[in-house]
Parts: structure tokens; C-alpha cells; sequence
């Protein structure tokens, strides 16, 4: 059931395989002179999602990618050092399987028990390099990232009034009709993260293959807020998508104009599952205290 609720979304291509940026040396990559042991198990190695100096909005983790299936991680959660404007947080990483990486089969998701606050410094440090990640398995580099929050943008989907109200800090900017899946394809209920946004994407399905614009990607499996002109009859009046949201050009547009990567959606009475914490950054839809646990790796 799972996969064919995934597989009815509008469809568009996995994201991007590209880094957001490579570690440049000294800063994510680089290693401090007291961190470098001699490793001596098979090495592991860290990558960032994140870019140093970048901004992103507050539901989004820290993520990084790690080159083995690493089988502890008591090491890697004891290093890490978050701070939030200079002051310590209290976070907890969770490893899930990588949804898209090749090379990189497991990544660590890190966040707070709620969302970022906005307009906010966020530096980590994780000095890892010679630390272990299991019998035989040793991490072989260490990372740092200092990256902010811009405002607390949030937008809410309701299935029940077809309607998207956005507010950014607080107050409301936009407050947008919509047309969410129908009975068949319904769209993921839960929180959602924008994890991507493309002028033009291309949407393919059964009896469809569409250039479609103003697209903002918020699950790996094909659901995107987007404009659908063709669906101008029903949008704000009934459900009738493949999964996505579909709004009206105009609306779309001042949307994709707005929309931050890591901006946060909540979705309600849409008729279908909540979105899986796996299918993109799905984070907030598990518990705390399920987050805690550190999912598929032992951290305690």
C-alpha cells in the first residue's frame, strides 16, 4: 500500500544527486591537527547537505551523508557541538537509509524537539576523524558548518477548505486556493519541508507528460506545490491532483518566489497517510522520543 501511495504523486524526477556544496578545506572537510589519529579500521566518510554561510528556512535538519553502514554512533553523537546564537542546543540525531545517494547508503538527520527559531546563527562542529563507527569502521574526517534561519515561514494546506494560508513570522502573506490529490492519489498528510525549486519541472504519469512551472518540491516520491492551469476549475473547489498541490499561476508564482529551502508546510484532512519521515524531510512527522532512539543506528 505504502509503495503505491508513493508512486502516485505528480511524478517528477528524483532530486538532484549534487551536493549543495563540497567541504572546502579548513572549514566542513577540515580536519583540526589534535583530531588526526591513525584510522584503523576501513575509513567512513561524512559529507554536508548544508553550505557554510548559506541560509535556510527553520524545519530544515542538518544532514549529513556517510559513506558506510556504519554500526555505532555513540561516537558521532557524543562529538557533535551544536550551538543556536552561541548557546548550546539540545538536539539529537536520527539515521535513516539514504534515499538518493549513491555512495552514501545511510544519513544522519539533526534537529531540535521543535523547528529552528528564525533569524538565528546555527554552528556545528563535529570532530569525528579517528573516532569509531563500529568494529572495523573509523570515520576519517571531521566537519564544522555555520549556516542561519531566515523568517519562520509556514504555510498550512487544508484538504477540507482547498485553501493554503502562508504566514512569515507570524503573519499571514499569502492565502492561496488549492486543489490536493484525489480519493485514488491522495497527498501525504504531516509536516513538510521544501527541499528543492525548479522554474520549470517536468511531471510525467499515466496519460500525462507535462513541463510544469513554478514547482516546489516537498517529498523525495513527487509531490510538489505547483501552478496547474489546467485544473483551474477545481482549484479551491475540490481535490482532483495526482498528489500535488495545485495552485493557480499567479498564486504559484508569488509562491516560488517566497519559498526558501527548508521552508516548513503543514498538511491536514488531505484523505491520505501521513508523509513518511524517510520520503524527503519528513522529520517532524515522528516523535520526539521516537527521534531520540537515533532510528536505524545505536547511539547510547
Amino acid at each position: 500500500m505504502g509503495l503505491a501511495l508513493l508512486t502516485t504523486a505528480c511524478s517528477g524526477p528524483a532530486p538532484a544527486t549534487s551536493w549543495q556544496g563540497s567541504p572546502a578545506p579548513g572549514s566542513a572537510a577540515g580536519a583540526s591537527p589534535s583530531q588526526s589519529p591513525t584510522p584503523t579500521g576501513r575509513p567512513v566518510h561524512v559529507r554536508l547537505y548544508e553550505r557554510d554561510g548559506s541560509t535556510y528556512g527553520v524545519g530544515m535538519p542538518i544532514i549529513a551523508y556517510i559513506s558506510a553502514r556504519i554500526t555505532d554512533a555513540k561516537a558521532f553523537v557524543a562529538a557533535t557541538k551544536v550551538t543556536v546564537n552561541g548557546t548550546a542546543a539540545d538536539g539529537a540525531w536520527f539515521f535513516e537509509k539514504s534515499a538518493i545517494y549513491k555512495g552514501y547508503p545511510l544519513e544522519a538527520h539533526y534537529r531540535l524537539s521543535d523547528y529552528w527559531p528564525a533569524h538565528a546563527a546555527i554552528r556545528m562542529d563535529l570532530p569525528i576523524k579517528g573516532q569509531s563507527a563500529g568494529p572495523d569502521l573509523v570515520f576519517d574526517n571531521s566537519l564544522t558548518l555555520d549556516m542561519s534561519t531566515g523568517a519562520a515561514n509556514i504555510s498550512r494546506i487544508d484538504g477540507r477548505t482547498e485553501r493554503m494560508v502562508v504566514t512569515s513570522d507570524g503573519k499571514q502573506v499569502f492565502n492561496f486556493p488549492v486543489s490536493l490529490g484525489k480519493a485514488s492519489t491522495p497527498t501525504f498528510g504531516g509536516v513538510k519541508v521544501v527541499m528543492e525549486k525548479h522554474r520549470v519541472q517536468r511531471m510525467t504519469g499515466p496519460g500525462y507528460d507535462l513541463q510544469v512551472p513554478f514547482s516546489v518540491r516537498v517529498t523525495n516520491s513527487g509531490e510538489f506545490i505547483h501552478a496547474a492551469s489546467w485544473n483551474g476549475g477545481n482549484i479551491g473547489q475540490r481535490s482532483t491532483s495526482h498528489g500535488c498541490t495545485n495552485l493557480n499561476e499567479s498564486d504559484a508564482q508569488h509562491f516560488f518566489a517566497f519559498a526558501n529551502i527548508g521552508d516548513v508546510a503543514v498538511y491536514t484532512n488531505t484523505g491520505g497517510p501521513t508523509m513518511p519521515s524517510w520520503d524527503g524531510y519528513g522529520d517532524w512527522n515522528l516523535p520526539w522520543s521516537t527521534w531520540q532512539s537515533g532510528g536505524q543506528v545505536h547511539t547510547s
